[in-house]
């Protein structure tokens, strides 16, 4: 249940206590994200008392007389305008017209409530108000949230690429300096790390584009006939040099040739997010086993390791955006965070499922079904 304040400025008793008894027991019923409204009333009758109780605590709708002594209603409502105060304000006027209507509209009233009106008339007015109320209030916890997300996004990104830049600008400073002696072979390690460094801005670059298309839903999809395997080969091809580093080797099980429906670059951040992600938290001389195979009207994808695995309270947000499993064998491995999430996202795009199972120190499989079509 929602509280909102009402605020009823008229300097006619009889009115106010009219309105207080018509809604003194009237509350709004929960409607799909809206909650449950009651409504806590006050009331005054004087423009220059509203303003105090305006000033002194959040008024939510405000029922206001258009004719009040001293201030009128429409200089009270210029104020409120001026003052940008968020409130949802009804005129109730015995002296409506169509003038006096554009001009109270352009200066932020919502609605009109001519005099005489019945208790359902003012009942149907105020329900309309709280409705708009509402929905202003859900926008106003976007926006922060929206600038929270923000924060959070810049803070983290910052953070991923503040280390890989200071990196390469140490090791920029130490070959323009020459301060590591003469010996070729040094300088080359160092440029070869520079590149390797600057390949992880880049991937999180990626990542953060690839999350935001999906996010927006404004990129366009080509959906087409697609041989997975050709794709899944292109993910090791391009995992393979870091795996032989760690002397990590793949065992590849899958049909010479299977097609389903789908974009193409969709399939490839699937592939390449959970090849690389194998390697990258296995074992040193592990394995990566990946299994293709069409099963009925869907096919499933298969990644398994023999690396760190993910312990029980890590699973249930691996695949939340900036997840990452933070611990002493993970500290060293680089990555954003973002790409579990990007691959779910994918997923669900097709009305698929990603599950995992895991054991710390005996590693991970990743399972993912799609349907033939999208």
């Amino acid at each position: 249940m929602e509280t909102l304040n009402l605020l009823v400025v008229d300097d006619e008793p009889g009115m106010c206590s009219a309105i207080r008894r018509a809604l003194a027991t009237y509350e709004i019923p929960a409607v799909n994200e809206d909650p449950a409204v009651a409504f806590a009333i006050d009331e005054t009758d004087s423009a220059e008392a509203a303003l105090e109780k305006i000033a002194a605590r959040r008024v939510d709708i405000l029922l206001l007389d258009y004719k009040l002594p001293q201030m009128s209603g429409m200089e009270l409502l210029q104020r409120i305008a001026d003052s940008q105060t968020e409130m949802t304000t009804v005129m109730m006027t015995a002296y409506a017209s169509i003038e006096t209507a554009v001009t109270a509209t352009r200066r932020g009233a919502y609605d009109f409530l001519a005099k005489p009106f019945t208790p359902d008339e003012l009942k149907s007015t105020v329900y309309r108000a709280s409705r708009v109320r509402l929905l202003q209030r859900r926008a106003h916890r976007l926006m922060q949230e929206k600038r929270r997300f923000r924060l959070e996004l810049l803070t983290i990104v910052s953070h991923e690429l503040k280390r890989p830049l200071a990196a390469v600008e140490t090791y920029l400073n130490i070959i323009r300096d020459h301060s590591a002696g003469d010996d070729p072979a040094v300088y080359q390690d160092m440029i070869e790390r520079c590149r390797v460094r600057t390949g992880e801005m880049r991937k999180l670059i990626m990542d953060l584009l690839d999350s935001a298309r999906i996010e927006s839903g404004q990129y366009k999809r080509c959906l087409e006939p697609v041989d997975l395997l050709p794709l899944l080969e292109g993910s090791i091809a391009a995992a393979r040099s870091e795996a032989e580093a760690n002397g990590v080797e793949f065992v590849l099980s899958a049909p010479e040739r299977l097609e389903i429906q789908a974009d193409r670059n969709e399939m490839q951040i699937i592939f390449n997010n959970l090849v690389s992600n194998a390697v990258k938290y296995n074992r040193r001389g592990g394995t990566v086993t990946i299994r293709l195979a069409s099963q009925g009207t869907s096919i499933t994808l298969c990644v398994a390791d023999t690396g760190i695995g993910i312990g029980q309270e890590d699973q249930a947000n691996i695949f939340k955006e900036f997840s990452r499993i933070k611990n002493e064998k993970t500290q060293d491995i680089p990555g954003s965070g973002l790409g579990l999430s990007i691959v779910k996202r994918i997923v669900d795009l097709y009305g698929g499922t990603i599950h995992l199972q895991s054991r710390p120190d005996e590693g991970t499989t990743f399972t993912v079904t799609l349907p033939w079509g999208p």
